[in-house]
């Protein structure tokens, strides 16, 4: 996974309209069911169409259905929405199955109702795509804009406005003073014109958007340019070029009256977070429900192929670096917590046989469920280290620590693309965090259910895995 840009570049001004328009189609297609099959709209259907409501716009704010979807993954747009429609569809059916509340309803009605309303919501995004591209492409509603600055961010935000022409964007070029020898990492070819000329081109309206990519030390450099165009009516955007790609969660908040940027800050807050733990809770009880037996199994041929406790408790840091303790089955004759933790390894001799087929599927992981109802673990997340590796590793790899911006999870996207087992070489341990952070800055419950679907292909068993 590559991360996004940390800056979005606009918001959705339509996502008001896209989150009516679907409510509308999903009441509609429901209407248009039951009067094709002759079925009258009584209160069941009514309270039917609201849970169905609520747990689409759940899913689907939850999934960030209605952010800016660049034009190159509007095919994941798609595939996110027939996925939220579903898993909102098969919830229904399976709480109408559980209640014993199947015959209140028609079945021909609820297929045909989530396939009218599969098939309007993809017709319609695909419709709104082609017109709004065909409109770019003919040169309607195009925005001119100007970059001030070439530097690496300039650079990006020109491909993408060349690369996503729904954007609505036509770059009149780069506008740099410096000269070519302080540009050699770049063409100098392009290259437009001076700052001048671009403050120029603002003031007789030639530009809507003017953007400043200059390094965050040119302040001095930046203000002027601010007060030059302070008798413009142009958009002016400010892009600094320094960390883009390790900002954790780049956002406008302010203390007061001062304005801030975040640069390290979890994505996980407000309403995100409420999603998140939701989803955490309800798939934890209906996991431990389900394999409720399974545990007592484990725990039975733990106790007759060694001595010693069932439960392994190890200290590790969790949320913002707190120490929490998890759980684990144990599988070792030893039980380390101390100051320091030798990793297991090929052919370790403290694994116990039974404890080896527990760590070669994952089982011996089962009881973090516990961890995630208490509020300490996610079901997804960075897998969590042992204290003493961390202190290990936080001063050996860049940005270790950002890691414990979530919870940490049973799971993770480190996990499920292979980065599992023993780090032996200072490369994996960055390779893994590498996963992690990319975990972070994309998330979404979307993301944690595509993990957790991954994770029983790839996750429960790994040749990495001692």
């Amino acid at each position: 996974m590559t991360g996004p840009s940390n800056f979005k570049f606009e918001n959705n001004s339509f996502s008001f309209l896209y989150r009516f328009i679907d409510v509308l189609i999903l009441g509609m297609a429901l209407a248009t069911m039951l009067v094709l099959y002759g079925v009258e709209l009584d209160r069941s259907y009514l309270l039917l169409l609201a849970v169905e409501l609520f747990l689409f716009t759940y899913l689907a704010e939850s999934a960030q259905l209605y952010k800016s979807w660049r034009i190159g993954r509007f095919s994941r747009m798609i595939w996110s929405l027939s996925g939220i429609l579903l898993l909102s569809f098969f919830l229904i059916v399976a709480a109408l199955f559980i209640l014993k509340e199947g015959e209140t309803y028609s079945r021909v009605v609820i297929l045909g109702w989530f396939l009218c309303a599969w098939f309007i919501l993809v017709a319609w995004r695909v419709t709104a795509k082609a017109i709004k591209t065909y409109r770019r492409q003919h040169g309607l509603s195009m925005q001119k804009v100007a970059i001030i600055g070439l530097t690496h961010s300039s650079m990006e935000l020109h491909r993408q406005i060349e690369e996503n022409i729904e954007l609505g964007f036509d770059c009149v070029g780069f506008f740099d003073d410096r000269d070519a020898e302080r540009l050699k990492e770049f063409d100098p070819q392009l290259i437009a014109g001076s700052i001048e000329d671009a403050v120029a081109l603002a003031r007789r309206g030639a530009v809507a958007k003017l953007y400043l990519c200059l390094p965050i030390w040119a302040e001095k450099r930046i203000a002027t340019i601010i007060q030059a165009l302070g008798d413009t009516t142009v958009d002016v955007l400010l892009i600094p070029d320094f960390m883009l790609k390790n900002l954790m969660h780049a956002r406008i908040g302010s203390v007061g009256e001062i304005d801030t940027i975040s640069v390290f800050e979890s994505p996980l807050n407000g309403m995100k977070d409420f999603y998140k733990r939701s989803f955490d809770i309800l798939f934890s009880i209906c996991v431990l429900l389900a394999i409720a037996p399974l545990l007592v199994i484990i725990a039975l041929g733990i106790k007759l192929t060694s001595r010693g406790p069932v439960l392994f408790h190890q200290d590790r840091y969790g949320l913002d670096g707190k120490r929490i303790g998890v759980y684990k089955f144990r599988s070792m004759t030893v039980a380390e917590n101390g100051d320091k933790v030798t990793q297991a390894t090929r052919g370790d001799r403290r694994i116990t046989p039974f404890g080896a087929f527990l760590r070669r599927t994952s089982l011996d992981e089962l009881p973090q469920f516990f961890n995630v109802l208490m509020g300490d673990m996610s079901v997804v997340g960075p897998r969590p280290h042992a204290v003493a590796h961390n202190e290990e590793y936080r001063q050996l790899v860049n940005y270790y620590m950002l890691r414990h911006k979530v919870r940490p999870g049973i799971t993770g996207w480190a996990q499920v693309n292979g980065w599992r087992g023993e780090t032996d070489t200072l490369e994996k341990m960055e390779k893994r965090i590498e996963y992690d952070l990319a975990y972070i800055r994309n998330w979404s419950l979307w993301l944690d259910i595509k993990i957790v679907y991954m994770t029983f292909f790839t996750g429960f068993t790994n040749k990495n895995a001692y």
